[in-house]
């Protein structure tokens, strides 16, 4: 299925994809620094219990299905996906629809 898409779409449609970008790399920045902090806490102040790797691990989970959702590396997690599934569910929705009238 082939859009045409004004420039003003275009530029909204980039916009948006940099704005994703942005908060991924916001997110990846905030990972790096909280957990650098968090490792120093836990080695300063109780090296004998490494606690510091709970939330190094779960949130890295967290930022790497953000990096792969922005990128777009599985179809599933991007746009194209999501914009597929409305139309599907709306042209379910209408033949639903039509049947009973």
């Amino acid at each position: 299925m082939e859009v045409n898409l004004n420039e003003e779409d275009r530029y909204y449609l980039a916009k948006k994809k940099v704005e994703s970008i942005k908060g991924f790399y916001g997110n990846l920045t905030s990972y790096i620094g909280v957990n650098a902090i968090l490792i120093f806490i836990n080695l300063y102040t109780s090296p004998e219990y490494l606690w510091f790797f709970w939330p190094l691990i779960w949130w890295g989970v967290g930022v790497v299905f953000h990096g792969l959702k922005v990128f777009e590396v599985f179809p599933v997690l991007g746009k194209d996906w999501e914009e597929k599934k409305i139309k599907e569910f709306m042209e379910k929705e209408k033949e639903s629809r039509d049947k009973w009238q």
